[in-house]
C-alpha cells in the first residue's frame, strides 16, 4: 500500500462487484456499494420491467443512461459484430446467445465509464460477461424467487438476494428480502423465507395496493409517477395489440386505481406484457411524494447488509 505525499490519502484499488439486475431493489444495493467507493457494474435483461422507475438504473437499457439520487448507470452497448450462435438461446428471453463473450463488450467502454465515476451497465442477462470480467464479488438481485444461472464459482464471494439461493450451494450468502423482523438478514446456512405472494403491509395495505394486468397488451400510461389518484381513478390502458396502440384505438381495457394514494410505481409507456403481469403499485401515504423518486427502506436495509458482507470479505473476516 502506498502513501500519495500530496494529499495524504492511502491509494488502494477497490474491489469490482458485479451486481446481476438492476431494477429498484438491485439499484439500491447498486447505489450503497457505490458510494462506499466500490467499482460496480450492472447486468440487465433486453427488456427490462421495472415499476418502480424513477429509481432503477435499469431504466438506462432504454435511455442510454438513469440517474438515482446522484449516482449515474451508463449503458455499455455490446459490439455490433460479436459472433452469435443462431442455434442456441438464452433459455430467458430467447434471444440468440453469444460464442464467445469477451467479443460482445469492450472493456475499454466500460473501464472509462468506471474511470467517470458511473455505473457501467451491460445487457447481459445469463451473466456471460461475468467471465470475461472476473469481479471479485457477485451479487445476484435479481428477484426473479428463483435462481436464473447464479453459481458459487462465479467469484471469490456470491451473494443471492432473496428467496431461490441456498447458502453453501449456489451462492456464499444469501440476504433476507421479506419484510418482517428479519429483513436484510445475512443467512449463512439455507435459504431465504418462501415468496409469499402478497406484497409488505403498508398503511394497512397489502394486495390492493399493487395493480396486476386484467388483459394482455401494450400499455399507454394515462397518468404518472407521483399523481395522486382516487380509487376507481383511471391510470392506464391496455391496448391489444400494436396497431391499436399505435393509433390510440377505442378497443382497450382501461386500467383503474385500486385504493386512493400516490401512484409509486408504473410500468414503462409502450411496454407489451401478459394478463396478470405487475404494471403499478399505489402507496396509500398520500403525503410520501419524495418516496416516488428515492431509495426505499426496504431497498437500502438489503443494501446496507450487502455492504456488511462486501466488507468483511474484503478485510477477510469470514462470516460463511
Amino acid at each position: 500500500m502506498s502513501m500519495n505525499q500530496s494529499n495524504n490519502q492511502i491509494i488502494k484499488k477497490n474491489l469490482l462487484i458485479i451486481c446481476r439486475g438492476a431494477g429498484d431493489l438491485a439499484t439500491g444495493i447498486i447505489h450503497r456499494l457505490h458510494r462506499a467507493g466500490h467499482r460496480v457494474i450492472a447486468l440487465e435483461t433486453d427488456y427490462p420491467a421495472a415499476i418502480r422507475r424513477q429509481v432503477s438504473f435499469c431504466e438506462a437499457v432504454y435511455d442510454g443512461s438513469a440517474a438515482v439520487e446522484g449516482v449515474t448507470a451508463r449503458l455499455v452497448p455490446a459490439l455490433t459484430d460479436a459472433e452469435t450462435d443462431t442455434e442456441t438461446y438464452s433459455g430467458i428471453n430467447d434471444t440468440p446467445a453469444a460464442h464467445i463473450a469477451s467479443e460482445m463488450w469492450d472493456s475499454s467502454a466500460i473501464e472509462a465509464v468506471l474511470e467517470a465515476g458511473e455505473v457501467p451497465l451491460l445487457i447481459d442477462p445469463k451473466g456471460e460477461s461475468i467471465a470475461l470480467l472476473k469481479p471479485d464479488v457477485v451479487v445476484d438481485a435479481i428477484i426473479a424467487k428463483k435462481n436464473l444461472g447464479t453459481t458459487i464459482n462465479m467469484a471469490p464471494l456470491v451473494i443471492g438476494v432473496g428467496p431461490g439461493f441456498t447458502a453453501g450451494q449456489d451462492v456464499h450468502l444469501v440476504i433476507e428480502s421479506m419484510r418482517g423482523h428479519n429483513l436484510a438478514r445475512i443467512i449463512t446456512d439455507g435459504m431465504a423465507q418462501p415468496n409469499t405472494g402478497v406484497p409488505g403491509n403498508i398503511a394497512g395495505f397489502t394486495s390492493e395496493r399493487v395493480i396486476h394486468a386484467p388483459a394482455a397488451g401494450y400499455i399507454h400510461d394515462v397518468r404518472k409517477i407521483g399523481d395522486i389518484v382516487q380509487k376507481g381513478d383511471e391510470i392506464a390502458r391496455i391496448y391489444p395489440d400494436k396497431e391499436s396502440y399505435d393509433n390510440a384505438l377505442s378497443e382497450y381495457v382501461p386500467v383503474n386505481a385500486t385504493i386512493t394514494g400516490i401512484i409509486r410505481g408504473l410500468i414503462r409507456e409502450g411496454y407489451y406484457f401478459r394478463e396478470g403481469f405487475k404494471i403499478a403499485d399505489i402507496d396509500p401515504r398520500e403525503s410520501e411524494l419524495t418516496n416516488c423518486f428515492t431509495i426505499s427502506d426496504k431497498a437500502r436495509s438489503i443494501a446496507g447488509s450487502v455492504l456488511e458482507a462486501v466488507s468483511a470479505f474484503e478485510h477477510g473476516v469470514k462470516i460463511y
